[in-house]
């Protein structure tokens, strides 16, 4: 990860997952109902990894990864996207209930 970022915002777009960069010197909050994923090393090729969620007045911790070996994305990826799928299905109801 850069050294002037915190992490990267993961949205999903078209079917798939899409990151952007999300600066150091940028807004301290994470964007409501998007995900930070924030990775720093944990030596000797391991790897720490967090998702967080940004929500109206917090962010919440969603996954810790701690230790992760060598390529980690095939482990993160497929929680990251059932926490945007659970997001989505959320939204969903919540709308449909408050109609």
């Amino acid at each position: 990860m850069p050294t002037d970022v915190r992490g990267a915002i993961v949205t999903p777009a078209r079917g798939r997952l899409m990151a952007t960069w999300m600066s150091l010197s940028g807004p301290p909050r994470i964007p409501q109902g998007r995900v930070l994923l924030s990775w720093t090393s944990a030596g000797e090729d391991r790897t720490d990894v967090t998702a967080h969620l940004g929500l109206a007045g917090a962010q919440v911790l969603l996954a810790l990864w701690p230790g992760l070996c060598g390529e980690w994305s095939g482990v993160v990826r497929p929680t990251v996207a059932e926490l945007h799928a659970a997001l989505r299905l959320t939204t969903v109801v919540l709308e449909r209930l408050t109609d």
